[in-house]
């Protein structure tokens, strides 16, 4: 046998791991991107009883995250500990787990911050003759001196990552890492009405929220965060019991958005992800809304903390409940009842279920996550298709299926089907039989009969794929014609959205929006792309945004994929759209002309052929 190497021998001796190391790899899962570094921040000023909350960050927090708060301060003992592993003020014994109150407790964010930064901490108590100031690199105290601060505390992470440059080149576009920043603080800031919060980004402040107190709070603290009108847009909701108490807002029907995003959840004022509950809402709006939509709410859960656990994941956004049938049963029943009494409608006692009665309907998905396999309806929508470059598209239905350029001549689609029933263009183009005459089921679907048995194509699927791969197009070429909007629009979009919008700018403009971001988080839009259907130029731009961060943070789709296909979903033609003979023979047509035919951009098939054999074995014939 041949002996070991000395870097062999190593394999298989334990020994404890260096400190800065263990801190260094705790990190990966505390801090992930500048947003973990700004909530944990956020998070422990809240719990130091702060009134008033300031957020700082240049470079969407790369360079530096400041968070100023006025709490209670730390004594000079107590700065230094803070930032080794597991100290903690918050937990003394194992019993305190079961009645956590407070939003940190592991006692890891300071110290896993600490390690993959540089950091510098000021804090005073405001019975103490002075501040005490830490700073620390890499996890290493660097020095520890007397310095000035009226009171409370100050922490400024800077250069994250500098000492990680492999985590560092993961870090997304900084407008895409602002956007995270901007919804960390966006949930507390929805969490805690009565705190004052400031966000500032490169000097310029994004939020300026003065707290609120008393009655309605959270109703006034949702609408200067949405620009809506508290009165008019949000219903109030409030019940308790001995043993669950649901409190918060919802949205009216009417301000329903067309993507997931803005549902907040929050257990004893933590901020929590739970679609097994999101359900129990989206359930009390059933009927309510057109598929397809989402309501805004933002719901607090108010729970003896022995009866739920909170410490099932390292981020702290998912809990578990002692009796989770008998919480979804309440919140849809709590919901349910506000929305009647808010929008006058009869209460249909029969639909909905006691409370803590446990859910009727909802079933448990079987892998154990809490999740539930009934995550709400959700229809599909289309996009903007590519315009013609020789001429004005119009806005009606017919222009949107004709706008196609097609690659032999010039041809117009409806012209070259019907004099070419053979269907001698696009790879693997069925030919049409007979007459090349088709017909429509449903509005849904478009039957064509081939010389070798039928096929049925999905009108939404087939011209999703379309536009979709015509929106890439586009992009790629970065020229897209704009139809210009009688009236330019100014629109006031969410602080996530409006940086998603300064994100995506570019190739927004590429495939045809004429939009310019004015000051605040409002945009001039002055056009839309060609061929946008009459009566969507309002709303298209919006719809876009949102089906952006729906697409992303359900699929993780990024970029140009993602804005293509997020215009393909938007504004195609649905189902239930009737369509003239020669819109289905475009349809057919320009769908072959699409690298792949066969499939939407998700996935699920355009069309389906049943040849003569299957028919002849469905009515017995033998030939």
């Amino acid at each position: 046998m041949m002996p070991r190497t000395d870097s062999e021998a190593e394999i298989g001796v334990i020994r404890v791991m260096p400190e800065v190391l263990a801190n260094k790899i705790a990190a990966g899962e505390v801090v992930q991107r500048p947003a973990s570094a700004a909530k944990e921040l956020v998070e422990n000023a809240i719990d130091a009883g702060a009134s008033r909350v300031e957020v700082h960050v240049r470079d969407a927090g790369r360079t530096l995250i400041q968070v100023i708060d006025d709490g209670c301060g730390l004594a000079a003992i107590d700065a230094v500990r803070c930032f080794g592993r597991h100290a903690t003020s918050k937990i003394r014994s194992i019993e305190d787990l079961e009645r956590i109150v407070t939003l940190g407790f592991r006692g890891e964010a300071l110290a896993s911050i600490a390690a993959v930064a540089r950091v510098e901490l000021r804090s005073r108590r405001r019975e103490d003759d002075h501040a005490t100031l830490v700073r620390i690199e890499g996890g290493v105290i660097e020095e520890t001196a007397p310095c000035a601060l009226a009171g409370g505390t100050s922490v400024a992470v800077r250069h994250l990552f500098y000492n990680v440059p492999a985590r560092r080149s993961f870090l997304k576009s900084d407008v895409t890492e602002l956007r995270h920043v901007l919804d960390a603080v966006q949930q507390a800031a929805l969490a805690q009405p009565g705190v004052a919060f400031l966000f500032r980004s490169d000097d310029a402040t994004v939020l300026d929220l003065p707290a609120e107190q008393g009655a309605g709070a959270l109703e006034r603290r949702a609408a200067a965060m949405f620009a809506w009108d508290p009165a008019k847009d949000l219903v109030p909701v409030e019940e308790e019991t001995s043993y669950l108490r649901v409190h918060g807002v919802v949205g009216r029907p009417a301000i329903r958005k067309k993507s997931r995003g803005d549902q907040y959840l929050f257990v004893n004022r933590r901020p929590v992800r739970s679609p097994y509950l999101d359900h129990a809402v989206f359930s009390a709006f059933r009927g309510l809304l057109p598929d397809g939509t989402y309501p805004f709410f933002a719901l607090f859960l108010d729970i003896d903390p022995r009866h739920v656990d909170v410490n099932v994941h390292p981020a702290k956004s998912e809990v578990k409940f002692d009796d989770e049938r008998g919480v979804y049963a309440m919140l849809k029943a709590v919901v349910q009842r506000s929305l009647s009494l808010a929008e006058g409608l009869p209460r249909i006692d029969g639909d909905a279920p006691n409370l803590l009665a446990g859910s009727p309907d909802a079933r448990r998905s079987g892998d154990g996550s809490g999740g539930t396999d009934l995550p709400g309806p959700v229809q599909r929508t289309f996009g903007p298709p590519r315009p013609e470059r020789t001429a004005e598209a119009p806005g009606d239905l017919s222009a949107l299926l004709y706008s196609g350029e097609v690659k032999d001549g010039g041809a117009r689609p409806a012209e070259l089907l019907a004099s070419d029933a053979t269907g001698s263009r696009g790879a693997g183009r069925p030919e049409i039989g007979g007459d090349g005459r088709l017909w429509q089921l449903a509005d849904t679907y478009v039957i064509a009969p081939l010389r070798t048995g039928l096929m049925i194509v999905d009108q939404r699927a087939a011209h999703e794929r379309i536009l979709f791969e015509r929106s890439l197009e586009s992009l790629d070429e970065g020229f897209g014609l704009s139809q210009q909007l009688l009236f330019p629009r100014t629109v006031e979009f969410s602080v996530a959205d409006f940086a998603l919008l300064q994100e995506l700018l570019t190739d927004l403009r590429s495939i045809g929006f004429d939009v310019e971001p004015l000051s605040g988080r409002t945009a001039l839009i002055r056009g839309v792309p060609a061929g946008i259907r009459t009566g969507d130029e309002e709303m298209i731009l919006e719809d876009v945004i949102a089906q952006y961060r729906e697409f992303e943070r359900t699929e993780r789709l990024r970029g140009r994929t993602n804005l293509a296909r997020s215009l393909a979903r938007r504004s195609a033609i649905r189902a239930g759209t009737r369509l003239d003979p020669q819109e289905m023979r475009a349809l057919i047509d320009q769908l072959f002309e699409c690298s792949q035919p066969y499939a939407a951009p998700d996935g699920s098939p355009t069309l389906v052929r049943i040849g003569a054999d299957e028919l002849d074995r469905r009515f017995g014939r033998r030939r």
